[in-house]
């Protein structure tokens, strides 16, 4: 964790500052990129609603009733630009914010570069949303229930509903302290979150029949246009429905490659129950976390030397646990 003192005040006062913000997060976006950046907007214009707050970034379709993103204002001088829930510059969506002076960045991912004047990084938190709910309550800024709907979508999407690893104490504590504060229908942020049309159960079913398992556990599907059109369903699809795999004894890693024919790549989505795969992702053009990373690939040949990678952090994982 890069943490340096007063981070809350420092941010504090830059928000403070500024006239117009734009929000950033990473492309592809999830549900915890969305819900810290649409959730700090939140809070900045109910305490502030006076300041001009954007948050940009393609659409995600399925996370649509998270909230509506702006377009990238075509003035920006004296802008405020926070990204959250990214890394690298690589991986912003819809602005280079290396471009910006005045900036910030609020991640949770482990460090890879530097990219804004001020940084705040805390790869022991469970979520981006997480590190916005607690620079709320830190500064005290006022929380509404509108808000604290989308910091709580993000923070169990990343979690899967305090699941993972991730989770701690502090994580506990912020929720209560939300929920307190805000009254919010947790019932209907599930339902939301986890209501999934009868075509993409039908669709979980073909990824369970088809998962290829190799002998070091690492499970793989490579998944194509026409069977995405085929099911009816996009190529964002697969990647959501990743953690639905989570408790398969056969398997200490999974991955799904699913052709974006728009983009002509494949969008790669790797997790794990113990073997450390981010790195394997970097050295792939990816990133992520210790147990959740992704990437896009070109070829069948790239994923199959990616599968190769993993296999070999799995089998030296599963060789250390027998030691």
């Amino acid at each position: 964790m890069l943490l340096k003192p007063n981070i809350y005040k420092k941010i504090y006062k830059k928000i403070k500052k500024a006239e117009t913000i734009i929000i950033a997060r990473h492309v592809g976006a999830d549900p915890d990129a969305l819900g810290s950046s649409l959730g700090l907007k939140q809070i900045i214009i109910d305490n502030f609603p006076w300041k001009k707050v954007y948050v940009i970034g393609s659409p995600a379709a399925k996370f649509r009733y998270i909230g509506e993103l702006d377009k990238l204002p075509e003035n920006l001088d004296n802008v405020l630009l926070i990204v959250t829930d990214t890394p690298d510059h690589r991986r912003v969506d819809g602005i280079d914010p290396r471009k910006i002076k005045n900036s910030i960045k609020i991640d949770h991912h482990p460090y890879v570069e530097t990219m804004c004047e001020l940084e705040w990084i805390d790869d022991k938190s469970s979520s981006a949303s997480q590190m916005v709910l607690e620079l709320a309550l830190k500064t005290n800024l006022k929380i509404t229930k509108e808000a604290g709907e989308k910091l709580y979508i993000g923070l169990i999407a990343d979690t899967n509903r305090f699941m993972f690893s991730y989770t701690n104490a502090k994580t506990f504590a912020l929720v209560s302290k939300l929920l307190e504060e805000t009254n919010i229908d947790i019932t209907k942020i599930y339902n939301e979150l986890y209501l999934r049309p009868y075509k993409e159960i039908k669709f979980q079913g073909y990824m369970s029949q088809n998962y290829q398992i190799t002998d070091n556990k690492v499970g793989y599907l490579i998944i194509h246009d026409d069977t995405l059109k085929e099911f009816n369903v996009d190529a964002a699809t697969p990647g959501n429905m990743i953690n639905s795999f989570n408790h398969i004894n056969e398997m200490l890693v999974w991955v799904t490659a699913t052709e974006d024919k728009e983009l002509g790549t494949f969008r790669i989505s790797i997790r794990s129950r113990g073997p450390i795969i981010n790195e394997v992702a970097a050295k792939h053009g990816g990133g992520g976390h210790i147990y959740a990373s992704g990437t896009r690939l070109k070829t069948e040949e790239e994923i199959l030397s990616l599968i190769k990678d993993l296999d070999e952090v799995s089998k030296e994982y599963t060789e250390k646990s027998l030691s």
